[in-house]
């Protein structure tokens, strides 16, 4: 009876890590809108939240990337798994899986609108007498790519796309940053407010907190990262996790600070909610920059695909046992339809942002880090780590509740004068 016990709980045991192997998170263990929100803030909040937005999302990654392994022989690979852990198995899940899936599919219908907007620029800066293009077709050219890598298996898979976003990030942001400098101050720039009435810009500051914190998303998606390095007892995966981490917000700061406060600097309250659609000169650098943001969506969009993709298949493999003739991932195809139809329905990139930012990152990038940390570590009642994590689920809170409502409103006003499919 025993060998029977043993050879079934074996059997179980190498029937889940084939599934896990097979998953794309478990499958390998080995800041354009920033001047626009600046535009909306003025200089004083505007400087302040972007640098305190920068100080609470590191903080509450690090949170992340220590409670990765927390338990000892366990990883929580997958932001849910340490949600279930922290709130329970039921409620865990309907704490986190609705809001990842929303900042998942909102950051990637963005990434459409971007991905879209920015072809059509090189189209339109390349060849000036050309019929003009709708933004629909680009975007529906911008996702046909995403078709063909979403049958790419797992993370690592991605690897290099993924390292192509970086080094496009970097490049696009300095050439952003340098061409204004370049162009120089603008001779009728104005820093105040970019509304005129009271209401406007109440409004637009709320949908500014948002884009802010829209910038700062990649808490959704660096568990399943963490997921994909070795970890052993004498070198668990977060040393090298937080270094990547480290490295990382150094270059979110390089990119997003000089584009943010130089580009304001430059063009004011004039600026486009896409800093790179307020520059015309020269048109080889500007096509550059360009180019290399549709390569930087291109990668981030299947980074935020991924854990997506990943649980759709783990709900078709472990609850429905589709099997594995799933493994070649034409169900896919599903999600990135439904990111292209909403991008062509509502491309506006402003409104996308102040909304999702604050709907659904605030919530998982801001304070959910922060409770999971109250409960599970369980740090002194009015002790610093007590305080520090109190505050940013407060901040976390006033973001959820206040950058929808601007988001909304930019989104409704600029429906009014848009033509569906145009």
């Amino acid at each position: 009876m025993e060998n029977q016990l043993s050879s079934s709980s074996e059997a179980a045991s190498t029937r889940q890590k084939n599934v896990d192997d097979w998953l794309p998170i478990t499958s390998s263990r080995n800041a354009k809108c920033l001047p626009y929100a600046m535009s909306n803030l003025g200089w004083g909040p505007g400087v302040t939240i972007m640098i305190m937005s920068w100080v609470i999302t590191f903080y509450t990654l690090w949170q992340m990337v220590e409670m990765h392994e927390m338990v000892p022989g366990k990883r929580f690979d997958r932001y849910h798994e340490l949600g279930q852990h922290a709130f329970g198995d039921k409620l865990g899940l309907w704490i986190v899986v609705p809001q990842q899936l929303i900042v998942e599919v909102g950051v990637n219908i963005v990434y459409m609108v971007t991905g879209g907007r920015s072809l059509k620029k090189i189209h339109d800066l390349l060849c000036t007498d050309c019929k003009d293009i709708r933004t629909t077709f680009w975007i529906m050219i911008f996702a046909s790519v995403h078709f063909v890598l979403s049958h790419l298996p797992n993370f690592n898979s991605i690897s290099a796309v993924s390292l192509a976003a970086a080094v496009m990030s970097l490049s696009y942001s300095t050439i952003a940053w340098g061409a204004s400098v370049k162009k120089g101050v603008q001779p009728d720039v104005d820093y105040t407010f970019r509304a005129s009435t009271n209401s406007g810009k109440i409004f637009n500051f709320m949908n500014a907190l948002g884009d802010i914190a829209f910038a700062y998303a990649g808490h959704n998606v660096v568990l399943e990262i963490q997921a994909t390095i070795p970890s052993t007892p004498e070198k668990p995966s977060k040393i090298p996790m937080w270094r990547g981490v480290v490295v990382a917000y150094i270059v979110v700061a390089i990119c997003y600070f000089p584009v943010a406060f130089g580009c304001y600097y430059i063009f004011g309250n004039n600026v486009d909610d896409n800093i790179l659609m307020s520059l015309e000169k020269p048109t080889w650098l500007i096509v550059m920059a360009n180019a290399f943001v549709v390569v930087h969506v291109i990668g981030s969009y299947q980074i935020f695909a991924m854990p997506v993709f990943d649980m759709l298949e783990t709900f078709l493999v472990k609850k429905m046992m589709f099997g594995f003739f799933l493994q070649t991932p034409f169900h896919h195809s599903n999600p990135i339809s439904l990111t292209m139809f909403v991008a062509i329905c509502i491309p506006f990139f402003g409104g996308l942002l102040g909304f999702f930012g604050g709907f659904a990152f605030a919530p998982t990038t801001y304070y959910l880090p922060c409770i999971m940390w109250l409960i599970l570590k369980k740090p002194k009642k009015y002790g610093l780590s007590w305080s520090i994590n109190w505050f940013c689920i407060v901040i976390g809170v006033m973001l959820t509740v206040i950058a929808p409502i601007g988001g909304l409103r930019n989104i409704i006003i600029s429906a009014k004068g848009y033509k569906f499919f145009s």
